[in-house]
């Protein structure tokens, strides 16, 4: 990384989880680039009673918080919701600083991270067809004669992220040119690109059975034809598949097990290979049940 680039914000989103909060600030700190990075730090609010004891705790640990060149937290009265909580506070710090790095309260990363992230940060800044950046990628067989650290895939991740500010203003959050879109087939072909499941999030965040800011951020994507910048072996690891998450409520032991320190290479002029964009793809595939339940039930 050029000693001239200055270093991207961290942007942690936390709710009513302290352990898993402590453990993610707790990686994070072990971070080389950690003393030498901003942190901006946005609480949730109390949903309900019962979470308010939950948040108090950690009120007290984030007022007690150190290991970074400045924490910023700010504290919502009221629940936004994990979408609205996103937008806001992302947009509001890379307004100021043009790039940023993003986490939840349930990623674990290694002692590289803000070094892999920042890099890929500088290095992909001017690549017009690249959205996004992550530290995470799903179990994919990546085939053995790829010759690169890093790949792009037609999708947006969610868990240990990055972007700039002149791809991030480009999101239509209320996704209205789909409603005025003369060819959704063509959209929904478009999106399905990064996996059959994306069209059926898209639908359900339009009639508001789920509230996403993910999908509507991949969808910004997928409408100008761009990719996410992902690392063939993972930096990230998601501790919120234990089935305590707002967003992913079920338990599962597949999501992030491997995590791996080591230099990433990173050429300015990567580009899409169709072979491991297949496999990303097929990951991502919805199983025939589900199809079947979402046409039963939503008719998608």
């Amino acid at each position: 990384m050029s000693p001239s680039e200055p270093l991207a914000p961290i942007v942690l989103f936390c709710y009513n989880r302290p352990a898993h909060l402590r453990q993610t600030l707790e990686y994070l700190q072990a971070n080389a680039l950690a003393a030498e990075s901003e942190l901006y730090i946005y609480s949730d609010g109390p949903k309900k009673e019962s979470d308010r004891a939950a948040i108090a705790e950690i009120h007290v640990y984030l007022s007690e918080l150190k290991g970074f060149k400045k924490i910023n937290i700010t504290q919502s009265e009221t629940n936004l919701g994990l979408a609205a909580s996103v937008i806001k506070g992302v947009s509001q710090v890379i307004s100021q600083y043009r790039k940023v790095i993003v986490l939840e309260d349930d990623m674990l990363t290694t002692p590289d991270f803000l070094d892999y992230m920042n890099e890929a940060l500088n290095v992909y800044s001017s690549r017009s067809d690249i959205f996004s950046v992550t530290a995470y990628t799903p179990p994919i067989s990546v085939p053995k004669n790829y010759k690169h650290d890093v790949y792009l895939a037609p999708r947006a991740s969610s868990w240990g992220w990055g972007t700039w500010v002149d791809k991030w203003r480009k999101a239509d959050w209320n996704a209205t040119n789909l409603t005025d879109s003369k060819d959704v087939a063509q959209a929904r072909a478009t999106l399905e690109k990064g996996g059959s499941d994306l069209w059926p999030m898209l639908v359900k965040q339009q009639r508001g059975v789920i509230d996403s800011w993910a999908i509507r951020w991949t969808y910004t994507q997928s409408q100008h034809q761009a990719f996410g910048l992902y690392p063939v072996h993972s930096k990230i690891k998601n501790i919120g598949t234990d089935g305590s998450g707002t967003n992913f409520t079920f338990k599962s032991g597949d999501y992030g097990q491997e995590m791996n320190t080591g230099t990433v290479e990173m050429r300015h002029d990567l580009k899409p290979d169709e072979h491991v964009i297949r496999h990303f793809r097929e990951y991502y595939d919805l199983p025939f049940s589900v199809k079947i339940k979402n046409w039963v039930k939503y008719r998608i």
